[in-house]
C-alpha cells in the first residue's frame, strides 16, 4: 500500500517537473541550485552546495506560527519534528528528520548565528537529557532561520547527518525597540486527569547601530504550566488476589503500549516552570572591512515537578505509598518512584567571539570561538522510601549537580576565489575544534531534599571528549551549465579522562582512546533547463560517541541509565537525487535520498516491572538502511493575490538490516523498523492576506505509525510510552491594529487530537499575543 502511493505521487510530479518551461527568461531563476538568501541577516549556511536547504523569515513566522519557543518555527519544515512537550520543554525537546528519530539528538546540529547550540554531551534521554538549547534563542529575535539536509558540507561534523538548522537573530541598522507579551491556555484531559495549563510570556529588545558600532539587547520571562507528562502504573499481571493491602478506587484500567492490560494509577512529571532569558550582541567594524562581534546568553530555568494520585481509600482519602488492592487483588506497593517530586534550577551561560572579513574579494577569513557552560544545574528529587504528601514537607532524596558542565568551540576557515567573485572556483577551508566536559555528580540527601546540602556519593560520572577536524571543499562551476563542490573532512576524535562512580558497585577510571577518520564529500548540479535544475549530492559522516554515552551511568528512584565507555562510533553514507522546478509563483522539488548508517549509536528505555522504573542502555545497532522520497512546494500568490502555501509529504523506509544484540531474544531486531521514523511524514500551511492589516493562516501536521522499541514490540501508539499517529491541524489569525501595534490569536491542535511519543503531547491550545514594534 505504501509504495503504491509513493509511485502515484512520483507519477503525478514528473508532468510537473519536465513540463516545458511556465515561462520564456534567458537566466535561469535558481541558478545551478544554489540558495540566494536576500534581506535581513544572511545564513551562516554554506549556500553554494547544491544540496536540500529550507528556510522561513521572521515575516513568514508572524503570519502563520503559534510561537512560544524557539523550535516552534520548525513545525511545517520537511521531515522536521520537534518533540516539545510543553512550552519551555528543556530537557526532552529533540530534532528528529528524514532518518533520524526523537532519540537521536546527537544527529542533528542546531546553531544560533553560527554558535553551537546542539547539547552534544549526550545522545537523547535517560537518566540525562540532552537536546539542543533552545531557549538561548526567543521567537522574538529570529530573523530567519535556514535548514541544511544531511550531511553534504564538509564543514560540519558527522553529527550533521540529519540536518543542519540555522537560528539568525535580529542585528538593527537603525534604532528599533520592541516588547511582546502573549497567554496560552490548554484545557487537558486523559485518564484521570483534567486541569488547565497555562502560560505567561513577556519579552522586550531594544537595538541601534551607530557608525561602526551596533548593538542588540533582548529579555525574555516565560512562565510556563505542563500536562503530566509520565504516570505511575500497574500491569494487571502482578494481580496477587491473596495478598494484602488498603482497598482503593480510582485506578484506571487500559493497555500499554505492548497492548496489555494495567492500571494507571495517578499523574507525575508535571512542571511549573519559569524561564529568564537575556541575549546581548555587539558588533564593532574595524578598518579593511572586519567585523569584530561578541555574543552574550544567559539563561536562567526554576522548575518544580509534582505527581498526584488518583487513588482512594473507603473514606476519600488520597493513597500514595503502601500496598494497595485493586478489584480485590493485592498490588506492589506504592514509593516515591512512582510519585517523584522534582525542584531544579539552572544558569547557563553562553559566549561567542568572532572576527570576520568582509571584502567579497580574492580572500575572506573567520575566526570563532564559543563557550556553552552550566554555572548551575541541580535536580532535587525525593527517594523511593519517600513519598508524598510527606515528601512535600522534606524527608530524603538525592541532590544531582552538572555544576561546571559544558562545551568549547575554536574554528578558523577562509573563503578563497583565484579568479574573484565571478570565477569557477570558490574555495572554502578550516580548522576546528570541540571540546565537552561532563561533570554530573548525585547525592544522597538525609534530611530535607529540598533544600539541604548534599551528604553521601550515590554516583559521580565524568569525562572529556574532543574532535579536532581539517576541511576543505571546493564549489567549481566547471562549464555553464554544470556545478560541483567536491570536499573531505578529516578528523581525531579523543575520548580521555572518563569515569563512573556508582556507590558502592562500581568505581571505574576509563583507559583513554582516540579515533581517526576522513569523510568525502560530493554534490553536483546541472541547470538542465532555465527554470529546472537536477542535483546529486554523496557525502560520508562519521557521528563519535559522546561523554554521557561513554561515561555517564545514572540511577535515581525512577530511572536508570546504563553507558558504554567501548561505543564504537556510527558510520554514515548519505545521498539524495533532487529535480527542483522553479514555477510561475513558486517552487516544486522532488528528492530521493538515501542512507546507510553502520554501528548506529542508539539508546533504548525500557521499564524494568521488578525494579518498577525505566532503564536505558546505550548501545550499537550493526545496520540500519533507510531510502524514502520527499516532495515539496512553497508559493507565493498561489491561485490567487495574497495566498502563499508551503506544503511537503516524505515518504521513509528505514529498517534494522544487521544487530548482534538484541532486546528478548537473539535477532529479534533484525528486519524491523528504525524507532521513531514513521512511513508517512506531511505538513502544509497557507496564510492569506485578507488586507493590509489582516492576516490569516491553516496548518496541518501528519505523522503514521512509529515504534519506540528496536523490536517494535510497542504496537498499541495510543499509551503512555507509545509512539502514536499525529494528525493536527493549527490557525492563526494577525491583525496590524496600527503602525506599531500588531495582535494575533491562534489556536494549535484544533481537533484536539491526543497523540503520544512516549509522554502525551499536548490537546487543544488556545494563543494570543501583543506586539509593539517602534
Amino acid at each position: 500500500m505504501d509504495r503504491s502511493r509513493v509511485a502515484a505521487a512520483v507519477a503525478a510530479t514528473i508532468p510537473l517537473l519536465c513540463a516545458p518551461p511556465a515561462r520564456a527568461q534567458d537566466t535561469p531563476a535558481r541558478s545551478l541550485g544554489v540558495v540566494t538568501v536576500t534581506g535581513g541577516q544572511p545564513t551562516s549556511l554554506p549556500t553554494q552546495i547544491p544540496t536540500t536547504m529550507e528556510g522561513i523569515t521572521r515575516e513568514q513566522i508572524e503570519r502563520t506560527v503559534n510561537a512560544t519557543d524557539s523550535e516552534d518555527v520548525l513545525k511545517y519544515f520537511p521531515s522536521l519534528l520537534v518533540r516539545k512537550r510543553y512550552p519551555g520543554d528543556y530537557n526532552h525537546a529533540i530534532l528528529s528528520s528524514r532518518a533520524s528519530g526523537t532519540g537521536n539528538s546527537a544527529r542533528s546540529l542546531v546553531y544560533a548565528d553560527g554558535i553551537l547550540l546542539s547539547n552534544l554531551l549526550g545522545n537523547g534521554v535517560g537518566g540525562l537529557s540532552f537536546p539542543p538549547r533552545w531557549g538561548l534563542v526567543t521567537p522574538e529575535e529570529i530573523e530567519r532561520v535556514d535548514v541544511m539536509y544531511g550531511p553534504f558540507s564538509a564543514a560540519y561534523p558527522g553529527n550533521s547527518v540529519g540536518a543542519v538548522v540555522d537560528f539568525v537573530t535580529r542585528m538593527p541598522r537603525q534604532f528599533e525597540a520592541h516588547a511582546a507579551a502573549s497567554y496560552s491556555v490548554q484545557p487537558f484531559e486523559l485518564y484521570g486527569t483534567d486541569r488547565n495549563s497555562r502560560t505567561w510570556q513577556s519579552s522586550a529588545s531594544l537595538g541601534n547601530r551607530a557608525g561602526d558600532w551596533g548593538w542588540w539587547l533582548n529579555v525574555n520571562r516565560l512562565d510556563s504550566e505542563g500536562q503530566p507528562l509520565t504516570f505511575p502504573t500497574r500491569p494487571a499481571s502482578g494481580a496477587n488476589p491473596a495478598g494484602a493491602g488498603v482497598p482503593v478506587t480510582g485506578a484506571v484500567p487500559t493497555r500499554n503500549s505492548a497492548d496489555q492490560p494495567w492500571y494507571v494509577l495517578g499523574e507525575a512529571t508535571q512542571y511549573a516552570s519559569r524561564q529568564d532569558h537575556l541575549k546581548a550582541k555587539l558588533t564593532y567594524d574595524l578598518p579593511g572591512a572586519i567585523r569584530a562581534a561578541y555574543t552574550l546568553g544567559w539563561w536562567e530555568n526554576t522548575s518544580h515537578g509534582r505527581s498526584a494520585s488518583y487513588l482512594r481509600d473507603g473514606a476519600g482519602n488520597a493513597v500514595g505509598s503502601g500496598p494497595i488492592r485493586i478489584g480485590g487483588a493485592a498490588f506492589a506497593p506504592l514509593t516515591g518512584a512512582d510519585f517523584p517530586l522534582t525542584e531544579e534550577r539552572l544558569t547557563h551561560l553562553m559566549h561567542g567571539l568572532s572576527l570576520k572579513s568582509r571584502t567579497q574579494g580574492v580572500f575572506d577569513w573567520e575566526a570563532a570561538a564559543s563557550r556553552y557552560h552550566y554555572r548551575r544545574d541541580d535536580k532535587r528529587q525525593n527517594a523511593a522510601s519517600n513519598p508524598p504528601p510527606a515528601a512535600l514537607a522534606g524527608g530524603a532524596g538525592t541532590l544531582a549537580d552538572g555544576s561546571g558542565t559544558g562545551w568549547t568551540t575554536l574554528a578558523l576557515r577562509g573563503t578563497w576565489r583565484p579568479d574573484g567573485t565571478q570565477g569557477a572556483h570558490i574555495v572554502d577551508f578550516g580548522v576546528q575544534q570541540e571540546r565537552y566536559e561532563l561533570a554530573y555528580l548525585t547525592s544522597n540527601v538525609a534530611g530535607d531534599w529540598r533544600d539541604d546540602a548534599p551528604g553521601s556519593v550515590a554516583s559521580n560520572v565524568g569525562g572529556h571528549t574532543q574532535l579536532r577536524s581539517l576541511w576543505a571543499q571546493d564549489a567549481w562551476a566547471f562549464a555553464p551549465r554544470w556545478k560541483t563542490v567536491l570536499g573531505a573532512r578529516v578528523e581525531r576524535w579523543n575520548a580521555f579522562s572518563g569515569f563512573t562512580v556508582i556507590t558502592p558497585a562500581v568505581n571505574t577510571a576509563w583507559p583513554d582512546r582516540g579515533e581517526s577518520h576522513v569523510s568525502p564529500k560530493a554534490a553536483l548540479s546541472w541547470q538542465w533547463r532555465p527554470d529546472t535544475v537536477l542535483k546529486a549530492s554523496l557525502g560520508r559522516a562519521v557521528r563519535f560517541p559522546t561523554v554521557a554515552e561513554l561515561y555517564g551511568a545514572t540511577s535515581t528512584a525512577n530511572a536508570q541509565f546504563i553507558n558504554d565507555p567501548n561505543l564504537r562510533p556510527e558510520r554514515s553514507w548519505t545521498g539524495e537525487l533532487t529535480a527542483e522546478r522553479e514555477l510561475e509563483r513558486g517552487l516544486l522539488r522532488l528528492t530521493f535520498f538515501a542512507e546507510d548508517t553502520r554501528d548506529a549509536l542508539y539508546n533504548q528505555t525500557l521499564i524494568d516491572t521488578a525494579a518498577n522504573r525505566n532503564v536505558t542502555r546505550v548501545q550499537n545497532v550493526g545496520r540500519i538502511a533507510t531510502q524514502g522520497l520527499e516532495l515539496a512546494w512553497s508559493g507565493t500568490d498561489v491561485w490567487t493575490p495574497g495566498l502563499n502555501l508551503n506544503a511537503s509529504a516524505t515518504y521513509a523506509h528505514s529498517e534494522i538490516r544487521e544487530n548482534a544484540g538484541f532486546v528478548a531474544t537473539p535477532g529479534d531486531t533484525v528486519g524491523k523498523r528504525q524507532p521513531n521514523i514513521p512511513r508517512w511524514r506531511a505538513a502544509a500551511v497557507a496564510d492569506y492576506r485578507w488586507s493590509e492589516r489582516w492576516t490569516t493562516s491553516v496548518g496541518a501536521r501528519y505523522s503514521s505509525r512509529q515504534f519506540r522499541t528496536l523490536d517494535n514490540s510497542d504496537v498499541n501508539g495510543y499509551a503512555y510510552m507509545g509512539v502514536s499517529r499525529l494528525y493536527v491541524v493549527d490557525v492563526r489569525a494577525r491583525v496590524q491594529l496600527d503602525k506599531h501595534l500588531s495582535a494575533a490569536f491562534g489556536i494549535d491542535n484544533l481537533n484536539n487530537k491526543t497523540y503520544w511519543n512516549f509522554h502525551p503531547y499536548p490537546q487543544r491550545t488556545f494563543f494570543a499575543e501583543l506586539k509593539a514594534d517602534l
